[in-house]
């Protein structure tokens, strides 16, 4: 049995993957988890997410085959079984019970739902959900189709990410360990160590975006109130427990879980014509820069690129940091491929990660051609008319004149924005094996 779950917390507080602490603990005698539980992020994009917009699954019955553990609850372990030996039923209603009391209702952006099925929903719901606007009735066609029982609350939008959560065929994925505080300390201050996370950062390099060198950023502990102490995110499961033992916190976590996810995967991202480009989707495009990049209030980048079949505006936002810098550097004629999420009105690249593919020579003038007859320097006739010599009449074009090359600030190759501004799919360069 599956069991889908989303939007149950709010921008203020809470986190949907603690839900699968409570249900691991509340169902532990009746059934086993089968694989790791699943945290899958969808669109970031759409204006009305909470706050990671991740939902999750697990899946329970009884296991069979090897086991692995995946985690620590107060005290005692969690394993989870390769193989299902035998399924279990429990009912929507107990579900609800176990969980509801965390819900954040009170938060106008959070709408829970909750899916169980023995059958998977097509994969379709999975890419649906991660690369666009899902409308809720393709949704409850489904869940129809499948056979599966579901609850939801206020408008119901949760059933969304719920099955689309279980939806997912991890292809590509990695893996996130998050420490939990117990109840008693939700609320409470909590530190870590920036010593301990930088020899985090040093020693275990199958790790990504434990710390932001360039901003001196701690970015594995959330910045607002949640159960989650710190979160650990990497591609070696054996090493994101190696690396828990060295974070220094307080307080202490009471539990942990290692969550199979599609974060870092680019999953979000569609390679498109500029012209086809959709507002609230992420998208790969590659185009010729047609405006010089300038400096907007708030201190954001703006500038425009062209493909043939039409132009947009890019975007790099004050929080991307010095990012921006190699925005900056950017002229017309380079030709580039932006990856990014796409705001409306007007359409917007945020850019993610750019791949500077072909770098325009920078030159300029330095002198004036001079007349071959009486050599004297000619005076220009106009903007890319050329010139003349007011004494002979001899013409000249622009290309005659003496030209210097500048050195250019950047090289051809990928840039990405910072750890401080990485949205959760977007892959970071170290990932990616063939740049």
């Amino acid at each position: 049995m599956y069991i889908g779950i989303d939007d149950t917390d709010s921008r203020s507080g809470m986190c949907t993957t603690y839900l699968v602490v409570v249900l691991l603990r509340e169902f532990q005698d009746i059934a086993d988890i089968i694989g790791f539980p699943r945290l899958v992020r969808l669109n970031p994009n759409v204006p009305w997410k909470t706050r990671g917009n991740g939902a999750v699954t697990l899946r329970f019955g009884i296991g069979a085959g090897s086991r692995i553990q995946i985690g620590h609850i107060e005290g005692e372990p969690v394993y989870a079984y390769s193989k299902l030996k035998k399924t279990v039923c429990i009912d929507v209603e107990d579900i609800v019970k176990a969980v509801e009391r965390y819900f954040q209702l009170n938060d106008p952006n959070t709408n829970p739902g909750i899916v169980l099925s023995h059958k998977k929903p097509g994969e379709r719901i999975y890419w649906m959900a991660v690369r666009d606007i899902v409308n809720i009735e393709d949704i409850r066609d489904e869940l129809k189709r499948i056979n599966a029982r579901h609850k939801c609350f206020k408008d119901c939008r949760g059933l969304i990410g719920a099955t689309a959560s279980i939806a997912w065929r991890p292809r590509k994925y990695t893996y996130e360990l998050l420490a939990y505080l117990p109840e008693s300390e939700w609320s409470s201050e909590r530190t870590i160590s920036k010593s301990s996370v930088l020899k985090i950062n040093e020693k275990f390099k199958t790790l990504f975006d434990t710390y932001d060198n360039m901003n001196d950023y701690v970015a594995i502990m959330p910045r607002s109130k949640t159960p989650v102490l710190y979160g650990l995110r990497g591609t070696n499961v054996d090493d994101l427990r190696r690396a828990m033992k060295l974070v220094d916190s307080i307080p202490q976590p009471s539990s942990y879980l290692i969550f199979k996810t599609n974060q870092a995967t680019d999953d979000h991202i569609v390679k498109k014509k500029i012209s086809s480009v959709k507002a609230y989707e992420s998208v790969r495009i590659k185009g010729t820069v047609i405006s010089k990049p300038k400096v907007i209030e708030g201190g954001h980048i703006i500038f425009s690129i062209s493909d043939g079949s039409g132009m947009i505006e890019c975007a790099a936002y004050e929080p991307t940091k010095q990012f921006r810098n190699i925005i900056k550097a950017i002229i017309p004629g380079d030709v580039v491929e932006v990856f990014g999420g796409v705001r409306g009105e007007p359409l917007t690249v945020n850019i993610e990660k750019i791949r500077i593919i072909k770098l325009e020579e920078m030159r300029v003038k330095i002198k004036n051609p001079a007349c071959p007859i009486c050599g004297k320097s000619m005076e220009s006739i106009g903007k890319n008319k050329g010139y003349r010599c007011r004494k002979c009449g001899t013409r000249a074009s622009e290309k005659d004149a003496e030209y210097r090359t500048l050195p250019r600030e950047i090289h051809e190759g990928w840039y990405e924005v910072p750890v401080c501004a990485r949205r959760h799919l977007s892959r970071p360069l170290k990932l990616i094996a063939d740049i």
